[in-house]
């Protein structure tokens, strides 16, 4: 019988989230990673051994062009997505590139305007559309109306201007990195917005340390979120419909079970299946896209991956 050829992957950079989809794309029948690439030949190389992949290269515009690639994984620092995202499209990959989707909104719709013009498939890496408890939540249709969405996301991290979360050069702040997932939950249960207030800090470098906002919908309904680089956050969401309430334990953006109650119903709890979770599932969509010809997902559309993006920045801006 002739075997049907593997879904082969470039890995742009690596870092710990190179390691974590790397080794997740490893474990995906059908799919292997073929190459990897780093402006650090040593540090592709050891990791393109770790993952078993064939090749290793001292630059991104090199992985991109390994014609053994069908699709490119970008999880450099969020002020390189462009930069490797548009070598990637230039040579046909499809490309799942890390969330935020770029470090400004700019930068993002230049991304999207060049995958859409050359027809090429360009995806955020939101791990968190992509788990299957968050999907149950998203088309349940007990909750009824949705009126409230509450979730945090904060750790405790030192000080150190070099360090890429708190460095304004590298797409640093609290916002991009973890806020992205309390907003984005809201964002996919209950639409975007029409108001939003935040409050928060500022890091000496410039980046948003802490923020806490309340956004607004028509009728009331609304969602408070929280992120934070300086205080340790209970990371847990809550949904609240007319009908039904969903509580999602830490860590809600990867949540291993959720809980379901209603006045009219016993409590469900709903476990995730070892075997899946969100890396899995985006991956197998960007496979799926380009079997069938897709340029764009329907799970993580593009238009709303800039519409969190322009969120976002008139959150920062109301820190400033």
């Amino acid at each position: 019988m002739c075997r049907v050829r593997d879904f082969t992957w470039g890995i742009a950079a690596t870092g710990g989230i190179a390691r974590t989809v790397g080794a997740a794309i490893v474990a995906e029948p059908g799919m292997r990673v073929a190459a990897v690439g780093s402006r650090d030949l040593g540090r592709a190389q050891v990791l393109a051994a770790e993952l078993g992949a064939e090749s290793a290269y001292g630059s991104y515009e090199q992985l991109c062009a390994d014609p053994n690639v069908d699709a490119v994984y970008v999880a450099t620092p969020h002020a390189q997505h462009l930069q490797v995202a548009e070598a990637a499209i230039a040579a046909g990959k499809a490309v799942l590139c890390e969330k935020p989707l770029a470090a400004d909104l700019d930068d993002a719709e230049k991304m999207v305007r060049l995958a859409r013009e050359a027809g090429v498939f360009l995806m955020e890496a939101m791990w968190m559309r992509f788990n299957p408890l968050v999907q149950r939540l998203a088309a349940d249709p007990r909750f009824g109306d949705i009126r409230s969405v509450q979730a945090s996301f904060g750790f405790s991290l030192p000080y150190d201007p070099a360090h890429r979360l708190w460095a304004p050069e590298l797409g640093g702040g609290a916002l991009l990195d973890l806020g992205i997932y309390p907003f984005g939950l809201a964002q996919l249960l209950m639409g975007m917005p029409t108001g939003l207030h935040v409050t928060g800090s500022l890091a000496p470098s410039g980046v948003d340390a802490e923020a806490a906002g309340v956004l607004l919908y028509p009728g009331g309904r609304h969602a408070l979120v929280a992120t934070s680089l300086l205080g340790n956050y209970p990371n847990q969401a809550c949904v609240v419909g007319t009908q039904m309430r969903a509580d999602i334990p830490a860590p809600f953006w990867a949540p291993q079970r959720i809980v379901l109650s209603g006045p009219d119903m016993e409590p469900e709890e709903h476990v995730l299946d070892p075997a899946d979770n969100g890396y899995a599932g985006e991956l197998r969509e960007v496979r799926a896209a380009a079997a069938e010809g897709r340029t764009e997902s329907s799970i993580m559309p593009l238009d709303e991956s800039l519409a969190m993006l322009g969120l976002l920045a008139d959150a920062r801006r109301q820190l400033a």
